[in-house]
Formats: C-alpha cells, structure tokens, sequence
C-alpha cells in the first residue's frame, strides 16, 4: 500500500515540474486522486481475500489505524462579522457664539475638564466700556424717574413725562442685560465632562461663530456602528448579544447587545445600520477605531456536527467515513451526507447520519469504503 502511494506522489510531482500549466496539473491530480481510490478499493478486496485465506492469521496489526468521535446532538450556532467604528456619544466641537480676539486659553489638549468649566475667553473692552456708559445713564434715568413718580403721585406734572421716565429705565436695563448676556458669550465654557483633544487657535487670534475653537470628547460611553448587509436583516434585531472585539486591543472582548437597527436601506451597497453601546471605564478605547461584530444568525437545536476537514467530495456529492462492526472489528464505510452551514472548523449535517454514529477523525485520507480498521480511541 505504501508502495503505491509514494509511486503516485513522484508520478505527481514529475508532472508539476514538467511546466504543465495549472489546468493541466490539476487534471492529473484529478486522476491521480481516482486511480487512489480505486486501488485503495482493490487493497481492501485483496485484504478480505486474504483474511479468508488465513482465517486463523491475527491481521490486527497490519489494520490501518483511525480515531473516531461519537456524532452527540448539541447546540449549533453559526455566526457573521461585521465591521464598525466606535463613536462618542459625547463629543463637542466648541465655537464662540460672538466674534472677538482670543484673550486667555485657561487649558490644554489633554486636560479633563467638567461641564461649565471656562475653557477660554474674548477681548470684551468694547463691552465693558459700552456696560459702563449704559449704568451711568441708567442711574441718570432712574433719579428722573424717581422725581417724576414723585409728582405724579402728587397729581403734578404730566402724565406723559411720568411715562417717558419710566420708559426710559425700562430701556436702560433691558440694554445693560442684553450686553450683561453679550459680555457673558466672551467665556467658552465646556459644554460637557470630558477632555480637550484638540485646540485650533490661539491666543490673539480672532475667532468666530461657526469656526471651530476647540474638540472636547467624552471616552467615558461610546458607541459602535456598523454597516450590515441587508440579507441579516431578517436575522438579527434589537437586544440581541453581540461579541466585540478589536483589531487594536486583542486582549478586550465584550458581549453587549443591540442598541439599534437602521430603518433605512443604503442604496449604494444594500446595507442598513447597526449600534451597540459600550462602556469604556479606562479610556482605551478611542472614538474612530475599529471594531469587529460577531453576531449570531442561526441556532438549532440537537445538531449533528463534526469536524469539517473530514467532509470530502466527489461525483456523487459530499461524504465521509464512519465505523460499522464487522464481526469482531470494524470496517470504515463511506457515507454520502448532507452538509449545513459551519462554523469555524466545524460543520454541520443536517442528512446521512445518525447520533450516536462514530466518524473517522483521524486517518480518514487513507481508508476506503470497506477497509478493516483498527479503532484506536
């Protein structure tokens, strides 16, 4: 038997360097692979003839060994990836809501700061000055109206200049708060807990709303989104566990579930989204890294598995050996199966066999449909 496996691997290996191209070559491996199988038939006639020739001759030791694995129903579970991008649910990009020179920057790229905290502040001399002018014509404005109260309350004077004095007040002090209020947007203040990660400008430059000052972001609860094809669409929803992990930290791995599920298909490569929600209590974790979503798309139950290198195929379709007793010993017998989905090395078979069935393991490339064996596990 040895003989002819090592005639056709140097028959095999003159033909590849013979400068066959690769349609060739695998038209010979195609024939090789037949011409095995026929004599590992023959082999196997030749051995039961000889057996009954010499009944009482113990042929254990010249028996090709296998191990074999019971087929037990069990839990199937098959799974997807998908590729995302953590995000920060908090995330501020920071600009003055007035126009003015940059004064004072109170932090740097890198510091934590809280909620209202005053990150930097604007030129406000024109404010103050204007604030100033308005408090003293506001206090000419109340002594004015003070007198004119007072004669009014006395029926003298006239009621129109009581009105106009009051006004007046009423004028000022809606004035001074509007600049109050004005001066008050000259402090940038940090609109959420988190730490500045970037500052554009600096001190003596003229910033504007609309123009980008500062980035502060929150790592504390970050999300993942993820673009899925829409035929998983039917397969997953909200609330189911999702395992993540990242290409960047090998060592983290969570189970969180699904946050959220797109309503809408994106035309452009028939995918909708998916959201996690994740807690990153030590600051790893950054917003735009990637991450990896395993979810799960199919479970059954009492499955038969088994290892997927031992599925084979050929003109009939796919197949795999298992033992069957043959008086004191076994025999391998090939079996054609139907195969389901796999996951990761191993398969599922939804047709061919039987649970309890034990399948060839090991040594399953040398044995034929009929071959005695020698069970070794």
């Amino acid at each position: 038997m040895k003989k002819i496996f090592v005639l056709v691997a140097i028959v095999a290996l003159t033909a590849c360097g013979s400068g066959d191209d690769s349609d060739a070559i695998k038209k010979k491996i195609t024939e090789y692979n037949i011409e095995i199988k026929d004599l590992q038939s023959k082999v196997a006639e030749l051995e039961k003839e000889l057996i009954a020739s010499n009944p009482n001759e113990d042929m254990s030791n010249k028996l090709l060994s296998v191990n074999v694995q019971k087929v037990v129903p069990r839990l199937f579970k098959h799974h997807f990836e998908a590729g995302g991008t953590v995000k920060a649910e908090k995330e501020a990009f920071i600009s003055p809501q007035i126009n003015g020179q940059i004064t004072a920057i109170y932090v740097q790229e890198g510091d934590r700061v809280n909620k209202g905290q005053i990150l930097a502040r604007l030129d406000t001399d024109v404010t103050d000055n204007t604030i100033q002018e308005v408090k003293t014509s506001l206090e000419l404005a109340r002594i004015v109206y003070k007198k004119q109260k007072e004669l009014w309350d006395q029926n003298i004077g006239s009621e129109l200049d009581y009105l106009n004095a009051k006004n007046g007040v009423e004028s000022l002090e809606s004035r001074l708060k509007t600049l109050e209020a004005q001066k008050a947007m000259a402090e940038l203040l940090a609109p959420i807990n988190g730490i500045v990660d970037n500052i554009l400008l600096k001190v003596g430059e003229l910033a504007s709303p609309g123009r980008q000052f500062m980035q502060v972001v929150s790592l504390t609860d970050l999300y993942i989104k993820a673009e899925v094809s829409e035929i998983y669409l039917s397969k997953i929803k909200k609330g189911d566990t999702v395992e993540v992990t990242f290409p960047t930290y090998p060592d983290i791995k969570m189970e969180v579930p699904i946050a959220r599920l797109g309503n809408i298909i994106n035309p452009q490569n028939r995918t909708f989204v998916v959201e996690v929600k994740i807690k990153n209590p030590d600051g790893k974790l950054k917003p735009n890294i990637l991450a990896i979503l395993n979810m799960n798309d199919y479970t059954k139950e009492n499955a038969q598995i088994v290892p997927s290198v031992i599925v084979k195929q050929d003109m009939k379709g796919k197949y795999l050996y298992r033992i069957k007793k043959d008086g004191t010993g076994y025999i391998a017998e090939k079996v054609y199966v139907k195969v389901g989905m796999s996951e990761g090395d191993h398969s599922m078979i939804s047709e061919g066999l039987k649970p309890d069935d034990r399948v060839i393991v090991a040594g399953y490339n040398l044995v034929a449909n009929g071959v005695k064996v020698r069970v070794l596990n």
